[in-house]
């Protein structure tokens, strides 16, 4: 559980599905697959049954674990402390037999004295109660011994922990300093390379407070020097490689690269002076947030523009998480004070704000300029990440997510969390001329100073006209300055997106580059390319991810095989960023779309975010109620959990089997050539809505 080498699957984040009557399979999410086949079908249920309880089991231990170290700020040395256990443990047993004696004479004393006040052999009744009470007295000097041996080493112990524990909260302290100290001077250090770096931005400030930005790149057409670039791309014998179970190219973090084979390609733009503005106008100029020409008939509803400020509640994220280094990231008891007044099924939808650029790959009718257009809307989900740092809710297992916004931006959307351990949201979205859906989980590495947050799960956009198919993996994002300084957001890692169905064998290879103090590189850069069934790149992807992104088609290709080198026609806007208003630093940096997906709307789900307590307290700004709020429904939702695993424990000593938790919204499903299960979208919730039908949601608020 804790524990954990490459090859092999975690318990604690491990998925079982059943595939038919012998085969399971057990998964992690998205980079490691065990198909297992069992001889018979009692044999795989009787498989299934132990490995679903031993993981509750597992889930609660580690839960018993972190609350035990919660609790426990200073830790003694194992054998000293079993020693000093034992020998209280021994006193206290003289104790206990002491009392049981005394009790007894007592009671016997107590006998004989009403004896003798009725009797009438008095002199051997008085005998008698002689003895008795010197019995008593016996018992009773012997429980004052045992009561003063086992103060006195109670005593001398509590003194000898005493001092331990003050060693112990000083080095701690001690310890706390240094890494604070360390901190700063990596942050000065930082600022220093900043400001000797040739092309940054030179620091806005060197105050105490080592408040760190990144350099930013202005907006503009792609320079001669940023528009030609050297990209190694893997070698691979065929396109489906995610489903190889060891892959992890979808989403490479750090040290993620493999011993695989590469091919260096070297991109060289011309004839720059000549931009195409009428696609950069048809693409920037569609206002996603404003009515389109076609619905103009129809009544839009008038939405908000912008939530209340956020309160100023200071508060140290390193006195509550420096003692959480190591640990899962959603296992991390957060506050709201670190949130934003948004969950992760919100977040998710925030995907869509350029919606648009889907509904131009819908249009175009080469398959590879499809796939740049679909690149650049990857990349611009990451936008707002770039000054956005507050953590979103974590759902509750249930929890639902719907965005109509048919009326203004041609899309809708229903999210659902479908899986609580690991946590796993489910997303279908429907727009003009396409359909999208993800299941989204992630893994994360906190080490103190940063936090990594490695996304699992696959997405997919198809474009039903075409039969076109295309499937990606996230990066990976790094959050900084965990300790000390401002926080800010790195993406980086390399994207595979390949086609299928009628796309299959069309792939874009796309690199984030990470940010480096040391390089005269655009910082937030990415750049790739697209290649057709051939492996023959026939469009190029560069740009920024905060900021925009430019595509250009292959116009020759010369050089060596090995070694190849493409020249590009014009460039042209595929996306460009919409700023958020020059106040929403007021409230959590929302663009207008963020403002509005928490607006409250009549005939949602019960079950859905808008409706949820505590994030709808913290949006009022009443953040100490709205943590009240978030313990109560998290212990409701363990509770719940609980009486699942009562409720298995009960079928599997009574040998029958447990349906495990089901989603109401989506339902597994065998992914397309392979053995996974996959949650996809059952297409019953705009039905029931319709209806007015929530009679299967369960009560989770």
């Amino acid at each position: 559980m804790a524990h954990t080498c490459r090859g092999t699957i975690s318990l604690h984040g491990a998925l079982i599905h059943t595939v038919d009557s012998c085969t399971f399979v057990i998964s992690n999410g998205g980079t490691q697959t065990f198909h297992i086949k069992a001889a018979n079908e009692v044999e795989r249920q009787s498989w299934v049954t132990a490995l679903e309880l031993a993981k509750a089991k597992a889930i609660r231990a580690m839960e018993s674990d972190e609350e035990e170290e919660d609790n426990t700020a200073n830790t003694i040395p194992s054998e000293e402390l079993n020693l000093v256990v034992r020998e209280l443990t021994v006193r206290l047993e003289n104790l206990k037999t002491c009392y049981d004696l005394i009790t007894k004479h007592g009671a016997a004393l107590q006998r004989a004295l009403s004896e003798l006040e009725t009797g009438d052999d008095l002199a051997n009744k008085t005998k008698i109660v002689s003895e008795r009470a010197t019995l008593f007295r016996i018992s009773s000097n012997a429980m004052i011994n045992a009561c003063s041996d086992y103060l006195q080493t109670a005593q001398t112990q509590g003194h000898k922990w005493s001092k331990m524990l003050q060693h112990e909260r000083d080095q701690k302290l001690h310890l706390e300093e240094m890494v604070e100290q360390l901190a700063r001077q990596h942050s000065h250090l930082e600022q220093a390379a900043t400001r000797h770096r040739p092309n940054a931005a030179t620091s806005a400030s060197d105050d105490e407070d080592n408040e760190f930005y990144d350099a930013q790149e202005e907006g503009g057409s792609v320079t001669q020097e940023d528009s030609s670039f050297i990209l190694n791309i893997p070698v691979t014998t065929h396109h489906n490689h995610r489903r190889n179970s060891n892959d992890a190219t979808g989403s490479s973090s750090e040290g993620e690269d493999g011993n695989s084979e590469t091919q260096q390609v070297l991109v060289v733009a011309e004839n720059l002076d000549n931009m195409d503005v009428t696609d950069r106008i048809s693409v920037h100029s569609s206002q996603a947030l404003t009515p389109t020409l076609a619905n103009q008939s129809k009544v839009v509803r008038k939405r908000r523009t912008r939530v209340p400020d956020k309160p100023n509640y200071p508060l140290n994220l390193w006195s509550i998480i420096k003692n959480c280094i190591g640990k899962d990231l959603s296992k991390i008891p957060m506050p709201v004070n670190f949130n934003e007044p948004l969950s992760m099924l919100q977040r998710l939808t925030e995907d869509f704000e350029y919606s648009e650029i889907l509904d131009k790959a819908a249009q175009a009718k080469d398959t590879c300029e499809q796939l740049a257009y679909v690149t650049a809307f990857t990349v611009s989900s990451y936008s707002t990440t770039s000054n956005r740092t507050g953590k979103p809710f974590n759902p509750l297992l249930g929890e639902t997510y719907e965005c109509d916004r048919t009326d203004d931006l041609g899309w809708r959307c229903i999210n659902e969390q479908v899986s609580h351990h690991p946590p796993m949201a489910a997303q279908y979205c429907e727009g003009r001329g396409w359909r999208c859906w993800q299941e989204f989980t992630m893994t994360s590495k906190f080490r103190g100073k940063y936090i990594q947050i490695v996304p699992l799960g696959y997405a997919h956009v198809e474009f039903p006209a075409t039969g076109n198919r295309y499937t990606w993996r996230k990066v990976t994002t790094t959050v900084h300055n965990i300790i000390v300084g401002k926080l800010w957001v790195d993406n980086h890692g390399d994207m595979e997106i390949f086609g299928e169905r009628n796309a299959k064998g069309v792939k874009c290879h796309l690199k984030y580059l990470p940010y480096s103090y040391f390089t005269r590189d655009t910082q937030r850069r990415v750049k790739g390319v697209v290649m057709d069934s051939s492996n023959q790149v026939k469009w190029v992807v560069n740009g920024t991810w905060d900021s925009k992104i430019e595509i250009a088609p292959v116009t020759s290709t010369s050089g060596s095989t090995e070694n190849p080198v493409y020249k590009t026609g014009n460039y042209k806007t595929a996306w460009t960023r919409r700023m958020p208003p020059p106040d929403s630093d007021r409230y959590y940096n929302f663009t207008l779309l963020a403002c509005q997906l928490n607006e409250p709307e009549p005939g949602v789900a019960p079950t859905d975010s808008r409706l949820r307590p505590d994030q709808r307290l913290m949006e009022d700004g009443k953040w100490n109620e709205s943590n009240q709020e978030k313990l109560r429904l998290e212990e409701g939702q363990r509770a719940r959990r609980r009486q699942r695993e009562a409720e298995a424990e009960t079928a599997a000593a009574e040998g029958r089997p447990y349906p495990p938790y089901e989603p109401i919204w989506f339902g597994k499903e065998k992914e397309e050539g392979t053995d996974n299960l996959v949650h996809v979208y059952n297409g019953t919730y705009w039905d029931a809505k319709a209806k007015g039908d929530w009679s299967k949601c369960s009560t989770i608020f």
